[in-house]
């Protein structure tokens, strides 16, 4: 089973609910552990690469809290996951720490390249926007996804 860990699934639900206030309402990191239901403690180690990374920024003081620096629709999942959870891999032997000695061998090297390249560029045509809308364009199919919200 493939699974993101949930530092990868938290700050996506963060994303979300910053998303929400943007452009001017900021939202305090204890409005998001309560209607995401994470702790304090766990967001903030995750609000702070987030900003590191320049996601997002923070506002301190009564009013203050959590600002995206972009735009929803421009701001992709891949962009949060890619700073949350590091280079996209797979399996180990994608993984650019790790690599795999049997490359040049391997029957299933190409194919599960193959897929995360094409998880990796799906995650990139989503932004907070489709999130905040519950649309996601299919490409195959040419039509919206609505998701229940």
């Amino acid at each position: 089973m493939l699974r993101l860990s949930t530092k990868g699934q938290y700050g996506v639900r963060a994303m979300y609910e910053i998303a929400n206030g943007y452009p001017k309402k900021p939202v305090t990191i204890k409005e998001i552990a309560e209607k995401q239901n994470v702790s304090v403690s766990y967001l903030e180690q995750i609000m702070n690469q987030l900003r590191k990374a320049g996601l997002i920024r923070s506002i301190k003081g009564p009013g203050g809290g959590y600002l995206l620096t972009k735009k929803p629709e421009e701001i992709s999942i891949a962009s949060i996951l890619k700073e949350l959870e590091g280079p996209f891999a797979i399996t180990s032997c994608l993984d650019p720490d790790e690599g795999c000695i049997r490359v040049d061998s391997c029957v299933v090297h190409l194919l599960w390249k193959t897929l995360g390249e094409q998880i990796d560029a799906f995650l990139n045509t989503i932004t907070l926007q489709n999130l905040l809308s519950g649309q996601f364009q299919n490409h195959k199919k040419g039509q919206d996804i609505c998701v229940e919200k």
